[in-house]
């Protein structure tokens, strides 16, 4: 297996060569058959507890306009549940190239691997690449829904993926040196290099 790039951490530098926030309101809960989607700010509370004188001043330049995230309900919203509260239940589990499991850690593609064989019993291909060769349509960004796996690049392709769990927000095993976390699509550099997504769930 050939290592992936992944997030730096920082936004300046291009990201390191690896092996494998901002937190905005709830997303409002799905219906379907019955069942009751936990809305996102449950699943997280699982996880986490001007210028004087004559200079002018210098501004930084203004971040994105953030977009408008519609609540697509999942074609399963007994499986995406269990994967939602799965994949949140493993922030702050470090980071680790080649890992799969909670005690040794993941990389981007191990995290995925392991929720989905965890709580459905799927076994997904193992590299980001792998995941993405095969993740049919692009899915636009607004027609997300929870559990879609989301793919990160550049020109070189697909170097990281994590597990969408609505309203903009992200789960995933970023770098070496840090810890499963989640991020919102609208970061600088999630947003610079979203690839494409894949529905894991039909």
């Amino acid at each position: 297996m050939t290592k992936d790039a992944h997030y730096p951490g920082k936004l300046a530098p291009a990201p390191a060569r690896g092996p494998g926030c901002a937190i905005p309101d709830a997303a409002r809960p799905s219906v379907r058959r019955g069942f009751r989607l936990l809305p996102t700010a449950l699943l997280l509370a699982l996880a986490m507890a001007g210028c004087g004188g004559h200079k002018e001043a210098v501004r930084p330049a203004a971040p994105p306009a953030a977009r408008h995230w519609p609540v697509v309900a999942p074609s399963d919203p007994v499986a995406a549940n269990a994967v939602l509260m799965r994949a949140i239940s493993l922030v702050g589990t470090p980071y680790r190239w080649g890992g799969n499991t909670p005690d040794g850690g993941f990389d981007c593609s191990g995290l995925v691997n392991f929720v989905y064989r965890d709580v459905l019993a799927l076994n997904l291909p193992r590299t980001s690449r792998a995941l993405a060769e095969y993740q049919g349509d692009r899915i636009k960004p607004e027609r997300l829904a929870a559990g879609d796996l989301v793919f990160f690049g550049n020109r070189s392709g697909v170097n990281h993926v994590g597990i969408y769990v609505g309203e903009g927000r992200f789960v995933h095993a970023p770098t070496t040196g840090g810890t499963v976390r989640l991020d919102h699509l609208d970061g600088h550099y999630w947003r610079d290099h979203y690839s494409g997504a894949r529905r894991v769930l039909e």
